[in-house]
């Protein structure tokens, strides 16, 4: 039986999701998602104006009198939620751990999916497969999704997004919406050649791969203390999903800055990657309105589209 507590934060992310979905993202999602082509729907009398190419000759010579064909969209696509569940995610200064900033990010997708009639599955993931439902209609299935993404207690605690997209590439027979939800405190270096690491080439080859076979789209969900650090004196500092611990006096204005700068090389480094395996990213800070980032990500996928 879920606590109460949990009840009614899903019971918030569901009343704050919809309505921006509603209101903002909805529309903006099905004209960027386009369906797979255009399938048959039925025959219906020819009308002026038209198109010739559409007359069903077969029809037509039955009946006696033109007919045409009529097609719809074929508007059901999967949406998977590839959801980082290492232990960094439970890092949060801003009111909210960056997995609850992930969870409601997941919650604005899912249910922007299936407003449009769309399936949406989730994989969990840490250094392993932790876990794996299926693409599903409906909100009770969104729901599901939403108190696992809130609920769920990995085994593990470390990051393999190699593991977890070769996962999706095998079991996914046909072109999906991928959206990649993490911190990415991975190998993304932005060496070239001999310094760039195995594991970075990996990560960048399986997004690469992905990107590919899928419309892929990378959300990165940062905490602000993840780029700047207020001088608060002493602090010990644990990496979680390592433990390693470090004091470090932020005090030191030197420090302050080595560890923004660090940071400032840290995100660009993952945004080349992005970049050379032509992987559209949605930035998130957490805290920090989200829905400015996303419709932003609409209007550029949409501006993609009338070129």
């Amino acid at each position: 039986m879920l606590p109460p507590e949990l009840i009614r934060t899903i019971r918030q992310i569901e009343i704050r999701t919809r309505h921006l979905v509603n209101d903002s993202f909805a529309g903006e999602y099905q004209a960027v998602f386009k369906g797979r082509g255009m399938e048959f729907d039925q025959v219906r009398q020819y009308q002026a104006g038209d198109e010739v190419r559409t007359i069903d000759w077969n029809v037509t010579a039955r009946m006696g009198e033109p007919y045409v064909k009529r097609f719809v969209e074929e508007r059901e696509l999967t949406v998977m939620l590839v959801f980082d569940a290492s232990a960094s995610g439970v890092f949060g200064t801003a009111g909210r751990s960056k997995r609850e900033t992930a969870a409601e990010m997941g919650a604005v997708l899912a249910f922007s999916a299936i407003s449009n009639n769309d399936k949406v599955g989730l994989l969990a993931f840490t250094e392993d497969i932790e876990l794996h439902i299926p693409p599903r209609k409906g909100r009770r299935h969104v729901l599901r999704l939403i108190r696992e993404l809130l609920a769920f207690q990995p085994t593990a605690r470390g990051t393999n997004i190699v593991q977890a997209l070769n996962r999706l590439n095998r079991v996914l027979k046909r072109r999906a919406i991928i959206f990649l939800i993490s911190d990415f405190f991975v190998p993304l270096d932005a060496g070239r050649g001999q310094n760039r690491s195995g594991e970075t080439l990996a990560n960048e080859r399986v997004l690469s791969v992905t990107g590919r076979r899928h419309d892929l789209v990378a959300v990165t969900i940062t905490d602000p203390r993840e780029t700047e650090w207020p001088d608060v004196g002493m602090v010990s500092l644990e990496d979680a999903e390592t433990g390693a611990t470090v004091w470090v006096d932020t005090d030191h204005p030197a420090w302050r800055q080595a560890f923004a700068h660090q940071a400032a090389i840290r995100q660009e480094a993952r945004d080349e990657v992005l970049r050379r395996a032509q992987v559209d990213r949605i930035d998130v800070v957490v805290g920090r309105d989200y829905v400015l980032p996303l419709l932003a990500f609409f209007e550029t996928r949409a501006q993609r589209l009338r070129r």
